[in-house]
């Protein structure tokens, strides 16, 4: 019995060394390939100026993110640069400073509006539908880029009613435009009588406001209601809503 519980002692010390030596051979293997994804994760980084479309676009992206949370006062470009994954004197190189990098952040949010609302409404659907397309995709748009009222709420705040020369020109390239379309269309359809009779001054700022409302306190809503507000599911729901709302206000 005694060779017997010998060899079974060899063979499980065989067994066992076997075992630890697979293990370190798969603990190799692993941190190679980590080696391997980090390099070439390092080789994707945007901190040169060979890229500078994909730079200026993570700069762009992080920028947003910061802005929302901190506002222009409390925003630092060290936290920019290092979300973007950029150091610091690249962001200072497509962006001369913080104010530059604003301004650029409160055109990336309103060319991208004008750009995805302003065809509808220079469009020839009738007035109704025309006004029900806007709010869908003004909609879509900001449940895409749910940070991007927190950005100009925050400048609005900022600047209160004295006003800054950089929202005046954000109201002059970005807001007016539709503002003039979405009155006109509003006249039209009130003199087709297709629309109730609306003044543009009351009802566009309400209709951008069921809008907005809704994604600046998306935080709150879920603290207290213990649902997410920002649910695939629950931003459908909220889009019809919107929709069916801003139809019966208009509807003659």
């Amino acid at each position: 019995m005694k060779p017997d519980r010998h060899w079974a002692r060899r063979g499980k010390k065989f067994l066992s060394k076997a075992l630890r030596d697979n293990e370190r051979r798969e603990q190799r293997i692993a941190r190679a390939k980590e080696r391997d994804l980090g390099r070439a994760y390092k080789r994707r980084r945007f901190g040169t100026r060979g890229q500078p479309e994909e730079s200026r676009a993570a700069i762009l992206l992080a920028a947003v993110e910061e802005f929302a949370q901190h506002g222009i006062d409390g925003a630092r470009t060290d936290r920019i640069a290092r979300a973007a994954r950029v150091n610091k004197a690249l962001l200072y190189y497509y962006f001369k400073d913080k104010d530059a990098l604003y301004e650029a952040v409160l055109d990336q949010v309103f060319s991208g509006m004008r750009e995805r609302v302003l065809p509808v409404l220079e469009g020839n659907l009738p007035p109704h539908q025309k006004i029900l397309e806007y709010v869908g995709r003004y909609f879509d748009y900001i449940a895409a880029n749910p940070q991007f009222p927190r950005v100009v709420q925050s400048e609005m705040m900022r600047v209160g009613t004295r006003g800054s020369s950089r929202m005046l020109r954000i109201a002059r390239e970005y807001f007016a435009p539709i503002y003039g379309r979405l009155a006109q269309t509003l006249r039209e359809g009130a003199e087709r009588r297709e629309l109730r009779p609306l003044n543009p001054m009351d009802f566009v700022p309400s209709m951008v406001g069921i809008v907005i409302f809704y994604f600046t306190t998306a935080t709150t809503m879920k603290a207290l209601l213990r649902l997410d507000p920002l649910s695939k599911e629950r931003i459908a729901e909220r889009r019809k809503f919107v929709l069916d709302f801003i139809s019966d206000a208009i509807r003659l």
